[in-house]
């Protein structure tokens, strides 16, 4: 395996065979399912837990309930609302959950979750062996977790009042330019945590309008990270571990095919992608402090040949 405080750059990174796109499958063996949490080590998730000074947590999951979503009808892909079932009984009560979409809510995307073409899922792994093993579940990541040195990258307080919904890139140069402004800087194995309003104005529409279709229509305009391969390239020098935003895609939206950079960060690289995440009370803690950095950890459900899962995650200040 790769050492891990050095890592190759994008461009030296081998190619798939008859395109201009290549993959990190040799960077950390063979045999691996973690991907770039693998560069969540000991020493890193040690220097990370002393950003905690004051001892302030902030959840970053919604509750499971939401977003709203109209049932999904039968035999439909889509992903509906669950059915909680409370039970009670002498001693107490139980409860259980029908209908349950890991990807539903806040989540982590598993290295099962996307796959690039007939190159496969990450490392190369086929349907057919995803059928047959354990490989690339979500449980890999729940027994190793998902904790380091979290930075948060605020697009709507960079933008002002000028900050509107609408389909923004955030490129690499625009996260540098706000990192810069927020006084943060961007490390290896950082867990990257994109705050681009669609959120906050989710949170703000009414019950009956959040069960809408159009509340969560990918095709709607969004800030997110850009599609680009150029983009990409930038995720992959910077060696993060992990990214997450609070939008449905992570990426901005709509995606413009062939840009969709799910392909290239879960499939090509192994980096876990976060979605729908909840930053409101972490972003207004750090724009009171001016302190854009955390301890998150996260525990994702150890669900084998999982392909998501709630990120249960946390921020310490």
């Amino acid at each position: 395996m790769t050492d891990l405080n050095n890592l190759p750059s994008y461009r030296d990174l081998p190619l798939f065979e008859g395109r201009d796109e290549r993959h990190a499958w040799e960077v950390f063996g063979p045999n691996d399912n973690l991907g770039t949490v693998n560069l969540l080590t000991e020493e890193r998730v040690r220097e990370a837990a002393k950003l905690v000074k004051r001892g302030a947590s902030f959840g970053l999951d919604l509750p499971l309930d939401l977003p709203l979503r109209e049932p999904v009808p039968e035999g439909g892909s889509g992903r509906g609302p669950y059915v909680h079932k409370p039970t009670r009984h002498r001693g107490g009560g139980d409860d259980s959950l029908d209908n349950f979409y890991l990807q539903g809510s806040s989540q982590w995307d598993s290295l099962r979750h996307i796959r690039f073409r007939e190159y496969g899922y990450y490392q190369g792994i086929q349907d057919e062996d995803l059928d047959a093993t354990e490989r690339l579940g979500i449980n890999y990541w729940s027994e190793h977790g998902i904790s380091g040195r979290g930075v948060l990258i605020d697009l709507p307080r960079y933008m002002g009042s000028s900050f509107k919904m609408d389909r923004i890139e955030m490129t690499g140069p625009l996260i540098e330019e706000i990192a810069k402004k927020q006084g943060v800087e961007l490390k290896p194995a950082d867990i990257l945590i994109l705050r681009t309003g669609w959120m906050q104005q989710y949170l703000a529409l009414s019950d009956a309008d959040r069960a809408k279709p159009e509340a969560m229509d990918a095709r709607a305009p969004s800030p997110g990270l850009d599609g680009k391969q150029e983009t990409a390239e930038w995720v992959w020098n910077h060696h993060f571990a992990a990214v997450a935003a609070d939008n449905i895609a992570m990426e901005v939206t709509p995606v413009i095919d062939p840009s969709f950079q799910h392909r290239r960060i879960l499939a090509m690289f192994g980096m876990p992608i976060g979605e729908i995440w909840y930053l409101e009370d972490l972003a207004e803690d750090c724009a009171k402090d001016g302190v854009y950095e955390f301890f998150l950890v996260s525990k994702p459900l150890n669900l084998r040949r999982g392909v998501g899962s709630p990120p249960n995650a946390i921020a310490f200040k």
